[in-house]
């Protein structure tokens, strides 16, 4: 089976290895890395529906209508993951892209994460 070609902003499930289970994911890394031939790797966001805090300031917050999934989600940019493409499933249904701007500002929360903010 081939790698997936995996978008920047899409959201797709995968196994994190710290974590159990299967779990959304939004791509970060830019489409000419996704897309290079030789890159069997991309950069992820993993997506929590543990909401406890709204002011951590490495987590976006993104509601259903803005996701396509089902409950309000929380990308916790402090665990950035390098995901192996061959272990990225799709949705089921039809999820919504993140916007640039919704991964720009992943971005910061990453620096922030990294202490550069």
């Amino acid at each position: 089976m081939p790698d997936p070609f995996p978008m920047r902003g899409e959201i797709w499930f995968t196994e994190i290895p710290t974590e159990k289970g299967r779990r959304p994911v939004v791509i970060v890394s830019t489409n000419v890395r996704n897309s290079h031939p030789r890159a069997n790797t991309v950069l992820v966001v993993p997506l929590s529906t543990s909401v406890h805090k709204s002011d951590v300031p490495t987590h976006l917050t993104l509601e259903p209508g803005e996701t396509g999934l089902r409950e309000r989600v929380i990308a916790r940019a402090e665990d950035v993951a390098v995901i192996r493409k061959m272990s990225l499933r799709p949705a089921r249904e039809p999820l919504r892209n993140l916007s640039n701007l919704q991964i720009c500002k992943l971005s910061r929360m990453v620096a922030i994460a990294m202490n550069c903010g």
